[in-house]
């Protein structure tokens, strides 16, 4: 579901409603053990099989938290569906992309 990856997060499978809880988890955890003022971190989205609404609800969240660090998240290879609904929402500009 979520592996590390160097300085980031490579996030696999669903990002459903059903996998939020275990993704906000993971994802905090991680970012939790960042050192303040950290550099770039970078969420790829690469092998993400399928996703709905709660997959942007779990990335901003992710943002929100790694400002918290005083990190720069950064999304790689979102998939195109939850690039519609970021759009749909307003919120591309909160989302960075590499």
């Amino acid at each position: 579901m979520i592996e590390q990856n160097g300085s980031g997060l490579r996030v696999s499978g669903s990002m459903l409603i059903a996998d939020a809880p275990a993704l906000l988890t993971a994802g905090r955890g991680f970012l939790r053990t960042l050192p303040t003022g950290g550099d770039e971190v970078v969420f790829d989205l690469a092998a993400v099989t399928e996703a709905d609404s709660s997959a942007v609800a779990v990335m901003l969240d992710w943002v929100r938290n790694a400002g918290l660090s005083r990190s720069t998240p950064k999304f790689a290879h979102i998939p195109v569906g939850v690039r519609s609904l970021m759009e749909l929402y307003g919120v591309t500009d909160l989302l960075p992309q590499v």
